[in-house]
């Protein structure tokens, strides 16, 4: 383990200023931890790339409990690796035996935000706001601390649709990490390939081709209640158009706006209806 200014080494005797009274000033996290224990062998690692990478938002103690059986039984470690958060003095937060580490990185980022944490929120909130650029810039900003977070990729590529910044949502979505907004990127797809699909020769003499790539063209215009009004228009009359393609990108346009939008839960209401 090498020594820094966020990781030490603590004992008995300095616990009480190294932890207690550290952790006045910012989160110390506590690794009780042996080295005749495997899994701390491989969460040490973990936690020491971790707190090297907040660069301040937090402290990394390590408490060989062998060496220091009295501490280990103060705060109860019956099993290692155990793992403390303290803040002001006190436990807040635990677990104990190995966590890999997108879970010890979601277990510290409810510690201690990282400035990408706090970027991500920003994101969404401007998001919320109907401030798509100033989302854009937050998200940015985000994926510079945590390069590939997947809710800031999502972010990003939400606030760039509707700036109606097409292509480089379009590659963002190609190449997004599987995640649990995973399925989110997904539902925006449909929508991104109908925009890009637009330029195509879509000549028809089915009205329904034709009313379909014309709300498209009001989509791409950033006028999405009137095309959902479009889109349902051509749901009424066939409710699986072109294998689901209509519903696929009113729901795309869900995704797009979020969930929270009132527009959305109106718009969701009479799909419903529609369909079923």
């Amino acid at each position: 383990m090498m020594a820094s200014d966020f990781i030490v080494n603590v004992n008995e005797a300095d616990f009480e200023y190294e932890v207690l009274a550290y952790s006045q000033q910012i989160p110390v996290i506590v690794d009780f931890w042996a080295e005749w224990c495997a899994p701390c062998r491989v969460l040490g690692p973990i936690l020491e790339k971790l707190v090297q990478e907040a660069q301040g938002g937090f402290r990394l103690a390590k408490v060989d409990v062998d060496q220091n059986s009295n501490l280990a039984a103060r705060y109860q470690v019956r099993s290692i690796p155990a793992v403390k958060a303290f803040k002001d003095g006190r436990v807040v937060a635990e677990f104990m035996g190995f966590r890999p580490e997108p879970q010890v990185r979601e277990f510290l980022r409810g510690i201690s935000p990282s400035p990408g944490d706090l970027a991500l929120e920003k994101g969404q909130s401007l998001l919320r706001d109907h401030q798509p650029r100033a989302a854009e810039i937050a998200f940015r900003q985000s994926l510079e601390n945590i390069p590939d977070q997947p809710a800031a990729l999502l972010g990003l590529c939400r606030s760039l649709v509707l700036q109606r910044q097409y292509p480089e949502s379009l590659r963002i979505i190609k190449n997004f990490p599987a995640s649990r907004e995973y399925n989110s990127a997904e539902t925006l797809l449909p929508l991104l390939i109908a925009v890009n699909d637009l330029d195509q020769d879509n000549d028809s003499d089915d009205p329904l081709d034709a009313a379909y790539w014309n709300a498209v063209r009001i989509v791409k215009r950033g006028n999405y209640e009137a095309a959902m009004d479009g889109l349902l228009d051509i749901l009424r009359q066939d409710k699986h158009y072109r294998d689901d393609r209509a519903r696929k990108l009113i729901v795309s346009i869900f995704e797009l706006l979020g969930e929270e939008d009132p527009v959305i839960q109106q718009y969701r209401s009479e799909l419903a209806q529609v369909l079923f």
